[in-house]
């Protein structure tokens, strides 16, 4: 069977070490839960809105992925922690084909980067051993969301080979109205605009409406209060388009922080077809059974 993918909200930094964020148990809850399945993924291949490229960029990394601090301000120990996992260069190179022979070239091989904080915080926690291959893919936040979903599409095959395909950004990210607090709930109730666009999405996403999802900036209620910038929604059209048209998605979790930073998380599976060994139509198949 293909692997599940699945768009994680990262929200703040602080997840690293804050055991008042209901994500952080949620994500250490992965592995024990088995959401992702009963064995571990091969490798994973992450797709973060804090790494930005003009075109599409893999890290292509053979030995230990670095941790990249790439936020400010944070308490010191998070500025100690570290996410050691092997990097993952057959993916990596696999990951530039696909995209290439789909028509999303050139792809650009990085050597030297290693996990940023949208890839490395989530994964600590969901496999805190490290001991996963992982590579890393850019968003390109001048295109728009068809083009992620379709970046996305021709990422699929790499489910068949046991590669856990993980978008990681946030519902809803407008860091000029979050509430500066690294408690999880200040009393303040979620505004509107965030409310509703977090709920847009969950509806949206349950009920199969991914051509709303893609041009979401069109569709969706305060869309660009939500997200001014686009890079970290873009992560999930990624996830969204690998799994596929017929892809299902699940809530798999729904939280806040800081008041307006929603930590919604979805699985999405493949819709299994009723006629999983039907022959392929190909001139040579009796046309009786091809109807």
């Amino acid at each position: 069977m293909a692997m599940d993918t699945f768009y994680i909200s990262h929200g703040s930094p602080t997840l690293s070490i804050d055991d008042s964020l209901p994500a952080r148990h949620f994500l250490k809850s992965w592995e024990p839960a088995g959401l992702a399945g009963p064995q571990p993924p091969r490798a994973i291949l992450i797709v973060s809105g804090h790494w930005e490229t003009d075109t599409p960029a893999v890290n292509v990394i053979r030995g230990t992925n670095d941790t990249i601090y790439d936020f400010y301000g944070f308490p010191d120990q998070m500025y100690k922690l570290v996410y050691p996992a092997p990097g993952a260069p057959d993916v990596a190179m696999r990951t530039k084909k696909l995209l290439e022979d789909a028509g999303f070239g050139p792809v650009s091989e990085d050597h030297g980067r290693g996990l940023d904080h949208g890839a490395w915080v989530p994964l600590m926690l969901m496999y805190p051993e490290a001991n996963i291959p992982v590579c890393q893919l850019s968003v390109q936040t001048d295109r728009d969301g068809t083009y992620h979903y379709d970046l996305g599409r021709a990422l699929a095959p790499l489910r068949d080979d046991g590669v856990l395909i993980v978008g990681s950004g946030s519902a809803t990210h407008n860091l000029g109205r979050i509430l500066r607090t690294f408690a999880p709930t200040s009393g303040e109730p979620v505004p509107e605009w965030a409310a509703e666009f977090d709920a847009w999405l969950r509806e949206s996403l349950l009920n199969g409406r991914h051509d709303d999802v893609k041009r979401y900036e069109e569709t969706a209620p305060f869309a660009k209060v939500a997200h001014p910038r686009p890079d970290h929604l873009y992560p999930l059209h990624v996830a969204l388009g690998a799994a596929g048209p017929e892809a299902k998605a699940e809530l798999i979790h729904r939280s806040w922080s800081n008041a307006t930073l929603s930590y919604a998380s979805y699985r999405f599976t493949t819709k299994q077809q009723d006629k999983l060994m039907e022959p392929p139509c190909d001139g040579a198949t009796p046309a009786l059974v091809c109807d």
